[in-house]
């Protein structure tokens, strides 16, 4: 099968002459297509398990730049060009398109989203004064879940559903994982009081451009932040009642669980209205769910004897509010007795979570 999107970018840092008031430096950058596997040359790496065809999409590992950017073009025939950069603390912005990053950085990362086979591409980054980013406390709406189901089946970034899987779906590419990755999660609240982790792996319900939790977002931009265009199209007949593709809304829904999310950590019987919390749209110490075929229990103390309130999936990201001590387990991570509280009154064991520095004590 041949795989598309394996390219190398080949760059060369020029002078901005077309842009003198925006930038010293630009990057021009050219992208010729290769085979999968092809070794490059240029600034970008060829990619590292890149998805296949069947997935439409391509994803390119981290580059380091020797300079910072936050503002780009993308010119692409036959795909869309889609670029994130990462953040002070370690995150990732959302994938965009629009040509502008949350912040200025020297790291990025490419992806490429095809519909056909793509004949060029070209891209230019460049630097320009922008506001910091400062939200610390990622944004948190109410909306409507449904269960996503479709055991066997294929996510938007190439994973096998499998029984009592644990993900979620959001309507836009914006804040899609890569496989195996859960640098976009969600973190997820029933009216029973439990509490889920999730990698978002998957692009719906209903819609594929509906980032509703930004403002400004990429469509429906009359409607509320927060505000899911399908649950406007169910409850307020907004857009005739119709979702992007022209189909008639048959509920509210502003984001798709896996089963075992759905079933297992939030013990959901039917859709509900829950609370989602978009993780990386915050700041601060995170850490990655290390557990392998399994989850994370998530405990209301800092024992292994306190009730269970919730679970989190593997390579689920946690927001760390504060690490305190409690039993000593040993898991993926080594032995350890520090524990993380990932949300009032909600903790997890450290030896199970990678890669938090700076957490405050208690």
């Amino acid at each position: 099968m041949r795989r598309w999107g394996a390219f190398a970018l080949v760059a060369a840092c020029l002078a901005a002459t077309a842009i003198p008031a925006l930038a010293s430096t630009q990057f021009e950058v050219d992208v010729p297509l290769a085979e999968y596997g092809q070794e490059s040359t240029g600034v970008f790496r060829t990619a590292d398990g890149i998805s296949t065809a069947d997935t439409g999409m391509a994803i390119y590992p981290p580059t380091e730049l020797p300079m910072a950017v936050n503002t780009f073009t993308a010119a692409v025939s036959g795909g869309q060009l889609d670029l994130r950069g990462k953040l002070p603390d370690g995150g990732w912005t959302e994938w965009t398109d629009t040509g502008t990053l949350d912040v200025s950085t020297k790291t990025v990362q490419v992806r490429l989203v095809f519909n056909e086979k793509v004949r060029s591409a070209r891209l230019a980054l460049w630097h320009v004064p922008i506001r910091p980013r400062t939200n610390a406390t990622p944004l948190s709406y109410r909306v409507f879940a449904t269960r996503e189901g479709l055991v066997g089946g294929k996510t938007a970034n190439g994973h096998i559903i499998v029984e009592r899987d644990h993900f979620a779906a959001l309507p836009s590419r914006r804040g899609l994982s890569p496989k195996q990755t859960g640098s976009y999660s969600v973190q997820v609240c029933a009216p029973n009081g439990r509490c889920a982790w999730a990698p978002v792996w998957d692009v719906g319900p209903w819609n594929t451009r509906d980032d509703y939790w930004n403002h400004p977002r990429q469509e429906w931009q009359d409607l509320p932040q927060g505000t899911p265009q399908a649950q406007a199209a169910y409850q307020n007949a907004y857009n005739n009642g119709l979702d992007q593709f022209g189909r008639n809304v048959r509920n509210p829904a502003g984001i798709d669980l896996g089963d075992g999310t759905f079933w297992d950590a939030l013990k959901l019987t039917g859709n509900a209205w829950v609370t989602v919390t978009y993780l990386w749209t915050g700041s601060g110490p995170h850490g990655y769910v290390r557990t392998p075929g399994d989850t994370l229990n998530v405990r209301s103390g800092t024992n292994s004897n306190a009730p269970i309130v919730g679970l989190a999936g593997h390579l689920a990201q946690v927001r760390v509010e504060c690490e305190t001590v409690g039993e000593e387990l040993t898991g993926s991570q080594g032995t350890s007795d520090q524990w993380l509280r990932i949300a009032p009154g909600r903790y997890v064991a450290k030896a199970y979570v990678s890669g938090v520095a700076g957490a405050v004590t208690c």
